[in-house]
């Protein structure tokens, strides 16, 4: 199982250099790859220009979006900004897709709430893939370093969006809001039997969840989630950040990840709860 790791993207005061730090730690660490998702009513750093950043400043690690909101923008816009994201990584961009959550989202940024739908995510995965395979109408560059381009996740979680992810994603990029081991292994046997289903080939199944670590590590991850999901309202958000993500030792933790391993996912992308990089590097040391 590879085992890559998010940048605190969601975190307050980022500068240059804690981004820079993070990203410079997980390229030269055991890490496989690094994450970032995207948000437009919070205080984060934009998703392309950060993809861009990242794509950069790193070398050896994959890079993964978790994930693009592809329904509230442009799909032959985004397919060029991925283009280029995998031309400045020299083929090292795997792009995961979503729905979102948000409506705040779409409408900040002139986007019709009634494209949050996953018919939409399809139609418009499709696009950029036929830009990418260079059978769209116009051509638009520049050409990906990756055959065909980058390779597409689905951040799906029913049937109805799981049935369709197969038509054109590689895989399935799940979110464990709890950081339980049955719900994951759940997730992972539903997309294969989706996949399955639909005749695919068995599909990449990348898993996350938030994480803390250490004597007052439920206090970091309350601080987090009770600011990252404000928008859901003040009492839902302090009492799902009481009990979601892992919270514990470090020995626990790689407990959860070996138990993670044994369901047959194929990678777990870990997601911080604080910008500081000690607890990445603590984990280094039991990977």
């Amino acid at each position: 199982m590879n085992i890559g790791m998010t940048l605190p993207v969601m975190e307050p005061g980022l500068t240059r250099n804690n981004l820079y730090e993070w990203t410079n730690q997980i390229d030269k660490g055991p890490w496989s790859s690094i994450a970032l998702g995207e948000r437009i009513v919070f205080d984060n750093p934009e998703f392309i220009s950060m993809l861009s950043a990242v794509a950069a400043w790193t070398s050896n690690v994959e890079i993964i979006s978790t994930v693009s909101v592809l329904s509230m923008h442009d799909p032959v816009l985004s397919a060029k900004q991925f283009a280029t994201i995998d031309m400045l990584s020299e083929g090292r961009l795997t792009v995961g897709v979503g729905v979102g959550g948000r409506q705040e989202d779409y409408e900040a940024i002139g986007s019709d709430w009634k494209n949050h739908r996953w018919k939409k995510v399809s139609e418009y995965s499709k696009i950029m893939q036929s830009i990418w395979a260079c059978e769209f109408a116009h051509d638009i560059g520049p050409k990906t370093v990756q055959a065909k381009g980058p390779k597409i996740l689905a951040g799906a979680i029913g049937p109805k969006a799981l049935s369709m992810s197969a038509d054109y994603a590689s895989g399935i990029a799940g979110f464990s809001f709890n950081a339980d081991i049955n719900e994951i292994s759940d997730a992972a046997v539903r997309a294969r039997e989706a996949f399955s289903i639909k005749g695919m080939k068995e599909p990449r199944i990348v898993t996350s969840f938030w994480f803390a670590i250490g004597k007052d590590s439920r206090l970091q991850m309350q601080s987090h989630l009770k600011r990252y999901l404000a928008w859901m309202g003040k009492e839902i958000a302090e009492n799902l950040a009481a009990n979601a993500g892992f919270c514990g030792s470090i020995e626990d933790l790689a407990k959860l990840i070996k138990q993670v391993k044994e369901c047959g996912v194929d990678d777990l992308l870990l997601v911080p709860t604080s910008k500081d990089l000690k607890q990445v590097i603590e984990i280094e040391d039991i990977l």
